[in-house]
């Protein structure tokens, strides 16, 4: 059961991570200053922050006409979402 709450606090603040730096790359956006790359923001989704990463997108209007991030972060979110439940229900 600990092994639980250790993937739970994972998830958790990975998902943060994807939200707060769609955040800091709009910023920098609109600023004019060095980006955070495509592949960085790549990373943290895939590592588990899809759904924190997802949010971010809408929230911050992000990314949105970029095909891979508009249908790919949905899919992974959903994909993680999903072996979550899986995990917790076993």
């Amino acid at each position: 059961m600990q092994g639980v709450w250790i993937i739970l606090a994972f998830m958790f603040i990975i998902n943060i991570v994807g939200f707060v730096i769609m955040g800091v790359d709009k910023k920098r956006a609109r600023n004019g200053k060095y980006r955070i790359s495509e592949k960085t923001l790549w990373f943290w989704a895939v590592i588990g922050g899809g759904t924190g990463s997802f949010f971010g997108m809408k929230h911050f209007h992000h990314k949105t006409k970029h095909t891979s991030f508009k249908w790919g972060l949905p899919v992974l979110m959903v994909m993680q979402i999903g072996l979550l439940i899986k995990i917790l229900i076993r």
